[in-house]
C-alpha cells in the first residue's frame, strides 16, 4: 500500500496561511503573507525538489489546485525541476465546488467520499501520493486517519494568528520523529510517521 504524505511549510507558532505571496490568502485580515521566503536556502530548496519529484501523484485541494493550475503549465525555463512532474503526473483534486472535469491535463476530481476515494488510491500500485500545501486536505486526511507522513519546514517565525494546520479538536494523534534537519536559515524540516497500533 501506498503511503499518502503531507508537504507543508508552517511557522513556528503553527500557521500555514499564505506563505508564499503577500496576497495569496489575505481571509480574516491576515497581514504576514509572504512569511516563507526569506527561510528558503540549499538544503531546503533541494528538499522541496526531492519531494516534488519523489511523488507519484498529488492530493490537492481546491485551492492550491487552483493556484498550480495557473502557474505550473507556463512556468518559466527555470522552474521545470518541479513544472515537469507537477505537469506531467497524477493530480488529484478533493472539492466539493469546483464543476469537472479539471483543465489542467492529468487532473482528476475526486468524486463522493473522500476517505473512501483516498482509500482506493492508496490501494493502487505505485510510489506515494504528496499532499502538497493544501492545509484543509491535511485537516480532513488527520481527522480520517488517512496521513502516513508529516513533511513540515518549520520556520523560526511568529506571526501571531492566521489558519493552523493543527485543530484543537481534542484527538489524540501520536506520531513519530523519522528524521530532522536544521537549515542554515534556522528553520527545520522534520519528518514524522503516523503511529498506529
Amino acid at each position: 500500500m501506498r503511503k499518502v504524505i503531507a508537504n507543508v511549510w508552517m511557522t513556528l507558532d503553527g500557521v500555514v496561511q499564505s506563505p508564499s505571496y503577500p496576497d495569496e490568502d489575505a481571509s480574516g485580515g491576515f497581514g504576514h503573507g509572504g512569511w516563507h521566503a526569506r527561510y528558503f536556502d540549499e538544503l531546503s530548496m533541494n528538499w522541496v525538489i526531492e519531494n516534488v519529484r519523489g511523488a507519484g501523484g498529488y492530493l490537492l485541494g481546491r485551492g492550491t489546485y487552483e493556484i498550480f493550475a495557473a502557474h505550473w503549465p507556463n512556468a518559466p525555463r527555470d522552474q521545470q525541476v518541479l513544472a515537469e512532474p507537477f505537469n506531467t503526473l497524477p493530480k488529484y483534486v478533493a472539492s466539493t465546488t469546483l464543476p469537472g472535469p479539471l483543465d489542467w491535463p492529468g487532473s482528476t476530481l475526486l468524486r463522493g467520499d473522500l476517505g473512501t476515494a483516498v482509500r482506493a488510491l492508496k490501494q493502487r500500485e505505485g510510489r506515494d501520493l504528496h499532499v502538497i500545501g493544501s492545509p484543509g486536505l491535511v485537516q480532513s486526511l488527520l481527522a480520517r486517519d488517512l496521513l502516513d507522513e508529516l513533511r513540515l519546514m518549520i520556520d523560526p517565525v511568529l506571526v501571531g494568528g492566521g489558519k493552523r494546520l493543527f485543530r484543537t479538536d481534542g484527538a489524540h494523534r501520536p506520531l513519530r520523529l523519522a528524521d530532522s534537519q536544521v537549515t542554515s536559515t534556522g528553520a527545520i524540516i522534520a519528518t514524522y510517521a503516523a503511529e498506529r497500533a
